[in-house]
């Protein structure tokens, strides 16, 4: 049965929650879900609500008809900003970033299913999920140079080097040229590709699955993933040492132990 939380509520987007998955939907099919100054705001404020939201434990975020997200509405943002000075752009530009930084904190794993095309800030949101499936349909650009801005986006510059490495990175901000979701898989953006009919399905199957799994050892996992992407080998050692001290005294792990021991699937601490 789907439950509507009364503190999470949303006006720009679909939010739908059910068996620890809360399902994220731009929502404005006929725009290609461009994003709006409104979407900006109200998914990063959804974002910074969820991280204490015991009942939710995977997040995907995913559109509705042809289109993931194309990026920024060319009526409703592009043309405000050309009546804005320097100080009103940086504010902008920083809500923007925001938003990334919010997914990347948000202590849960963060599905995208990219129904179909993803652009610009678009495809800066599905860069920053920790996983992306996508449908046969769903080309990608990172196309900021295309309209006369730097690929340097909403830290696209900072994470896509990192997922496909810096030649490749390069030529994608240069160029802001579409790959097919097929080349977005052989590159390792996209985790898996899928028939549209069957991208639904197969990330219920994913979000299950990790909404299932220890919550607290997933959420350590991605602040380790987040914290070593600039230390040194011996900090993030140290680091990842300390880690799995803690995870070791979480009940999680003595249930894992146990489970194994008397054969049976393990039941993890829901919170």
């Amino acid at each position: 049965m789907t439950t509507q939380a009364p503190d999470i509520s949303a006006n720009s987007f679909l939010y739908d929650e059910r068996d620890g998955v809360a399902t994220i939907t731009f929502n404005r099919p006929e725009r290609l879900n461009s994003l709006t100054f409104a979407v900006y705001r109200e998914l990063s404020e959804t974002l910074i609500a969820l991280r204490e939201r015991a009942s939710v434990r995977v997040v995907v975020i995913t559109g509705q008809g042809r289109g993931f997200c194309s990026g920024g509405d060319v009526e409703e943002i592009i043309g405000e900003l050309f009546k804005r000075d320097m100080s009103g752009l940086l504010e902008f530009t920083r809500l923007t970033c925001d938003l990334i930084r919010n997914l990347r904190l948000l202590p849960k794993p963060v599905i995208a299913a990219l129904n179909g095309t993803v652009a610009g800030a678009g495809a800066v949101i599905a860069l920053a999920a920790d996983l992306r499936i996508a449908a046969e349909s769903a080309k990608i650009a990172f196309l900021f140079v295309k309209v006369g801005l730097a690929g340097a986006d909403m830290g696209a510059a900072f994470l896509l080097p990192k997922v496909v490495g810096l030649s490749k990175a390069t030529e994608m901000l240069y160029g802001g040229d579409f790959l097919s979701a097929q080349q977005a898989a052989e590159i390792g953006l996209y985790n898996l590709v899928v028939p549209a009919a069957a991208l639904e399905a197969e990330t219920r199957a994913w979000a299950e699955r990790l909404a299932a799994g220890p919550a607290f050892a997933l959420g350590m996992t991605k602040a380790a993933l987040n914290r070593e992407l600039h230390m040194s080998l011996e900090a993030a050692l140290e680091a990842e040492a300390e880690a799995q001290a803690i995870c070791m005294l979480n009940p999680d792990f003595r249930e894992a132990f146990e489970a194994f021991r008397d054969k049976r699937a393990p039941v993890f601490n829901r919170n």
